[in-house]
């Protein structure tokens, strides 16, 4: 038997997967559709965020392991329709426009943070609420999941930014066409190897708290945030690595709309 820490490991990845594939499935299908299907399936995604916001201050006081769960899987869906608003282009920033060549790269950077402004702010902000929210209550383990997915998203993007072996394209959406020109192809940059470092740190440091940890709900809430930051880890090695994980989730979604064919797609790391 596996034990439960070996369920809580399958499950964060099995949500990881099930949940990525999910949002990549939908915005492939708003895509095909074209006129306001990705507005639309936005604001009816509300319910998921809204329920995971009432599932996360609803565990705040559990100090069981269904809370645990529940707490993980309510972020998943915070995170998750946040995620789905930006890959729509509906939360997204200013700057639509593609960068062009031969900018300083000041202006890059600033038309590079057009580009996601609005979706910054708004992870800012729920991070901020989650913390507030958090304060002196029992479980943390929702708000160190989205802590974890906040700093790794931020950290993959500045490394695309900067500049990276590999990149995947496959799966950007069309109404982001003009993401991938504010990336950039090179050996490696400066803050790779610290995003590594910090990744690898982070998940030592969950393995080292669920042997520490004296109740099992802590046990399996650290065995979680491990999974996590191992998958966090895991994708960043893919900017440098030659793997094909888009595999993972091409098969389960129909084919891209024909105007998304100029795209370039490398067998990556995925988004």
């Amino acid at each position: 038997m596996i034990g439960p820490i070996g369920i809580a490991a399958i499950f964060a990845i099995f949500a990881w997967w099930i949940s990525t594939g999910a949002i990549l499935l939908v915005v492939r299908v708003a895509d095909r559709r074209g006129k306001n299907t990705h507005f639309i399936l936005t604001i009816f995604a509300l319910i998921i965020f809204i329920g995971g916001l009432w599932g996360y201050h609803e565990t705040l006081g559990s100090s069981d392991v269904s809370g645990t769960y529940v707490a993980f899987v309510s972020v998943l869906a915070i995170w998750g329709w946040i995620e789905l608003a930006f890959l729509s282009g509906v939360i997204t920033g200013p700057n639509k426009l593609s960068a062009p060549k031969d900018i300083p790269e000041w202006e890059r950077f600033l038309r590079a943070w057009g580009t996601v402004a609005h979706h910054e702010v708004l992870l800012f902000f729920v991070l901020l609420g989650l913390f507030f929210t958090s304060s002196d209550q029992i479980n943390i383990f929702g708000l160190l999941t989205f802590v974890v997915l906040y700093f790794a998203r931020i950290s993959a993007k500045l490394n695309l930014f900067f500049g990276v072996p590999r990149i995947n394209t496959e799966f950007i959406p069309k109404r982001l066409n003009h993401m991938p020109s504010y990336f950039r192809k090179a050996k490696l940059n400066w803050l790779f190897p610290v995003s590594v470092i910090l990744l690898t740190f982070a998940v030592a440091w969950f393995i080292q708290s669920i042997f520490g940890a004296q109740s099992l709900s802590d046990k399996v809430g650290f065995t979680l945030l491990a999974a996590l930051s191992g998958l966090a880890l895991f994708e960043h090695w893919l900017m440098v690595l030659p793997l094909p994980d888009a595999k993972l989730w091409r098969w389960m979604l129909p084919s891209p709309n024909v105007l998304n064919k100029d795209l370039r797609s490398e067998d990556a790391h995925g988004l």
